[in-house]
């Protein structure tokens, strides 16, 4: 009686435990991976863009406004963007923009004419492929009329067709009542024939 007791017993021991095992096995199997998920919700550069809070984090420096502005540019021109992923792209450049910069031009201008250069960069087969500012040394300041100004220099590398070519435009910014460098325009940098 004793021999068939322990193997009664034996053989409920070994039931529980494949049936731990198995149980284990379909938690572990079926249990969401946390990690797994975050890195499949990839956000795009314009949500990134779109999602940035300004009011929040500003640029603090002259020289990263006009690398905000550089990159949101790069992404307007090279990405795939529908016309609403457009609009709302500009509506948040324009956040970088001095409010008398903003006044020469309404909102939906500056959309048409924006979406207007970008159609004319694509038809043309141009790409940014990178872009720079000045060094933070090179940041020129000055003070008219009471307002702080700042200028400085932005480049974009840009491939035509098969060449590549750099744009460099000088941007001048003005610091507006809350401490901020708003971006006052720019305008292409003339070269000088040597």
């Amino acid at each position: 009686m004793k021999n068939r007791f322990k193997g009664t017993k034996g053989t409920i021991i070994l039931i529980v435990l494949v049936f731990l095992v198995v149980s284990y096995y379909y938690y572990l199997s079926n249990k969401t991976n946390p990690d797994k998920s975050e890195e499949d919700i990839k956000i795009s550069s314009a949500q990134e863009i779109m999602l940035a809070n300004y009011k929040i984090n500003y640029p603090p420096t002259p020289k990263e406004v006009v690398k905000e502005f550089l990159y949101i540019s790069k992404v307007l021109h090279n990405e795939k963007l529908s016309d609403d992923e457009i609009e709302k792209v500009a509506i948040k450049i324009r956040e970088l923009y001095d409010d008398e910069f903003i006044a020469n031009k309404s909102q939906d201008e500056y959309i048409k004419d924006l979406k207007s250069e970008i159609a004319t960069f694509r038809d043309n087969d141009y790409a940014i492929t990178n872009y720079y500012t000045s060094a933070s040394t090179d940041v020129v300041y000055d003070t008219v009329d009471g307002y702080d100004f700042a200028k400085l220099y932005g480049t974009f590398s840009i491939r035509a067709g098969g060449k590549a070519q750099l744009l460099q435009e000088v941007f001048l910014l003005r610091k507006d009542n809350d401490g901020h460098w708003k971006i006052y325009g720019w305008q292409p940098v003339e070269s000088s024939d040597e």
